[in-house]
């Protein structure tokens, strides 16, 4: 069985491919440089496939910049050591998650391969609107409704293995599927060596994740 995994180079995605590997899929890892502020998860992406052994990987160029709004997109200063609150973040990049997974689709479907894996979670996460179990949902009915493939009876099933767990949870299962964290990066801005900041959001859970875990964290932090 083929299945296609949105790869970005960090912890949840990494993982997620190891789940993917773990159940017997023959994966094809996609990755898509968006305009983000760093490029260093592009090349960390890259090293996560190779070692999985996937069968292909593609790296598409879709500038999201233009569409602005987010500090991982726009001149916004990135979060630091923010409080915790029920607001939606800074670092939301507007509808990415649905761009992304409707590259993945297309793909998918040309692949005929009708399995797609997503590192999106609902616990220790952001606040981002499109990590949640409603949106995963809807857009599996919306593939379904959209494709030549759905239509026609073969049917797409949208994976989010990660969704109801916890950071430390996500880190003991990439652990025993044997992911090398030093590999991946979460910081939503890295210095040029690709050090992790320490301060933002996805730094902090990253840290917290492993401190619950009771695993070493292989972090280069700033």
């Amino acid at each position: 069985m083929k299945a296609v995994i949105l790869l970005s180079g960090g912890l949840d995605s990494s993982t997620v491919l190891a789940i993917a590997k773990n159940q017997n899929f023959d994966c094809y890892a996609l990755t898509v440089n968006y305009g983000q502020r760093h490029t260093v998860e592009i090349d960390r992406a890259k090293n996560i496939a190779e070692k999985f052994g996937v069968k292909q990987h593609k790296v598409v160029n879709l500038d999201m910049r233009w569409i602005g709004g987010s500090a991982l997109t726009s001149d916004i200063p990135v979060p630091k050591d923010r409080t915790e609150d029920d607001s939606i973040p800074i670092t939301y990049v507007p509808a990415r998650n649905t761009i992304l997974l409707s590259l993945t689709l297309g793909w998918a479907e040309v692949l005929g391969a009708h399995d797609i894996f997503i590192g999106v979670n609902a616990v220790d996460y952001s606040g981002y609107p499109d990590c949640r179990p409603e949106f995963i949902k809807s857009f599996e009915e919306t593939a379904n409704l959209a494709t030549c493939e759905g239509v026609e009876g073969r049917k797409f099933k949208i994976h989010a293995p990660l969704i109801e767990m916890s950071k430390a949870e996500i880190i003991k299962k990439g652990t025993e599927l044997c992911v090398d964290y030093s590999l991946t990066i979460s910081c939503y801005d890295p210095d040029e060596e690709g050090r992790a900041c320490g301060g933002c959001d996805a730094c902090k859970l990253r840290r917290e994740g492993f401190l619950k875990a009771q695993i070493p964290d292989p972090t280069k932090y700033i």
